[in-house]
């Protein structure tokens, strides 16, 4: 009889081995807004607070997890330059999640034409962006 590949056993033992900081620091499904319907509730019953390059709305969940959502459309720029921008955001989210509400859904908006920004450059705009959400709620 031939053995068929389990690839579950797998996961659990990777899961296993990760130690605490690295699974907190991940960016997981649970943590991301997938669904056009949350996204459109988001839009729809959130706070907005803009800036030069990036818009934040955010409202409360019922999950109790914090989640966050990007949008960049083809007025942010070709694929290379939405793509490298999405990716600044997830690793900013991803080493700043406790500067983030709980049972909250957030969304960054990409502005169009947005330069080729440094992860520094959106950092800074980013935690002033927050810091505004914070005294508007």
């Amino acid at each position: 009889m031939i053995k068929k590949y389990d690839r579950s056993q797998e996961v659990t033992q990777n899961s296993k081995t990760r130690s605490p900081k690295m699974v907190e620091q991940s960016f997981g499904k649970h943590e991301r807004i997938r669904k056009r319907k949350d996204y459109l509730k988001v839009y729809q019953n959130g706070v907005r607070v803009d800036s030069k390059n990036f818009i934040i709305i955010s409202c409360r969940n019922r999950s109790g997890v914090k989640r966050l959502g990007f949008t960049a459309s083809k007025k942010a720029g070709n694929s290379v330059k939405r793509n490298r921008i999405k990716r600044i955001l997830r690793e900013f989210f991803r080493l700043n999640k406790e500067r983030f509400p709980v049972s909250q859904d957030t969304v960054i908006i990409v502005k169009k034409n947005v330069p080729s920004l440094k992860y520094q450059d959106v950092c800074r705009e980013l935690e002033s962006l927050l810091i505004q959400k914070t005294d508007v709620q």
